[in-house]
């Protein structure tokens, strides 16, 4: 079976305590809950979540839609945003978990990844580095988000093939916002083979498409 692997990339630094991580984790859990009822996405789509503070930690590995759980996200009282180091254990997993294609054998559909952060990288130079290698992972898309107003969508852009905006971070919003990443990932699903990159759909009115 070909699967179809997304990740995200979470930010859980110190400025997402309180409503923003409470609003983040039902977010997820409507986003798992929409995949769930498109038989597409339950035969192909496999999930990650790797957050990133002043720590990374992958809190699932790449696993299946029908057996993910969604994860207990923890935010430090404070501290940097490591999403360079993030990036690179990003790469590491996906030379690990994805299947290559060979002349024997199809391999995974090209994997879908999603970044949210609130806020800067604290670890620019090494964002900086692992940009292009990030690129050499043949995404089919990135779509960046910056949460909330102290987010700088200037940061995702040289990352990221979209960027998208939430003026709040309150719960309507993330589940507004991961609603359409599901609707995305959809779209992936049933697309897959047809098109190299799926059409996005259109966001809902919490999402403000920058570039």
């Amino acid at each position: 079976m070909r699967r179809l692997p997304i990740y995200l990339l979470l930010d859980t630094s110190g400025s997402m305590r309180g409503e923003p991580i409470e609003s983040l984790k039902v977010g997820l859990q409507s986003m798992v809950a929409s995949l769930r009822q498109d038989p597409h996405a339950l035969d192909s789509v496999f999930l990650s979540v790797i957050t990133f503070d002043r720590e990374v930690n992958v809190l699932v590995p790449l696993t299946a839609l029908e057996e993910f759980q969604v994860p207990v996200l923890q935010t430090p009282d404070s501290g940097p945003t490591h999403l360079g180091m993030a990036l690179e254990e990003l790469c590491q997993r996906v030379d690990r978990e994805v299947t290559k294609t060979t002349p024997q054998a199809k391999g995974d559909w090209k994997p879908m990844l999603f970044v949210m952060t609130d806020g800067s990288p604290s670890d620019k130079q090494k964002y900086k580095e692992m940009i292009p290698e990030v690129r050499k992972r043949n995404f089919a898309t990135i779509i960046g988000c910056a949460a909330g107003n102290k987010a700088k969508t200037e940061d995702l852009k040289p990352l990221a093939d979209r960027v998208v905006s939430l003026d709040t971070m309150d719960s309507a919003t993330f589940s507004g916002f991961f609603k359409w990443v599901s609707d995305t990932v959809s779209v992936g699903s049933t697309s897959m083979g047809a098109t190299a990159t799926p059409a996005l759909p259109p966001p809902p009115h919490e999402v403000n498409i920058v570039v």
